[in-house]
């Protein structure tokens, strides 16, 4: 039991892992001013552009008190707030891979090790590994 314990600290101690419950949390924060955005300020502006306000559309079906109501406004209204969550959210993404990308270091690539040599008496391009050459038949070093 002691060591399921100590393996669980391990896990939840993970960087990770923290980094997802900090961005549960930012995300929950996010998704309200998103929802404000869009319940304060999208839907009374596409409400003066439409002349609905999409809050309020429903649909009763069936007669009566007790009739259930389709509440599609609210969906709407919900669908309209994910279209404008992963528009932000895809903004701020492609923000920070601009600016990452402007200020990444740039790593210079080594130059490519050499693969043939000169051969010191007739002067041919030879094998790097080669200890005799080819062309003149000369003991390489």
């Amino acid at each position: 039991m002691k060591g399921f314990i100590e393996e669980f600290k391990k896990f939840i101690m993970r960087g990770n892992v923290l980094d997802m419950a900090v961005g549960v949390i930012v995300g929950g924060a996010f998704t309200a001013i998103v929802t404000s955005l869009n319940t304060d300020i999208l839907t009374p502006l596409l409400a003066i552009l439409g002349g609905t306000d999409f809050s309020h559309l429903t649909l009763k079906l069936g007669t009566g008190e007790t009739a259930p109501v389709l509440m599609y406004g609210n969906f709407l209204t919900a669908v309209i707030n994910f279209l404008v969550t992963a528009f932000a959210i895809f903004c701020l993404v492609k923000l920070i891979n601009t600016v990452g990308e402007k200020f990444a270091k740039k790593e210079e690539e080594a130059p490519a090790e050499p693969t043939t040599k000169e051969c010191p008496f007739c002067k041919s391009e030879i094998a790097i590994e080669a200890t005799r050459c080819p062309h003149c038949t000369s003991h390489i070093e």
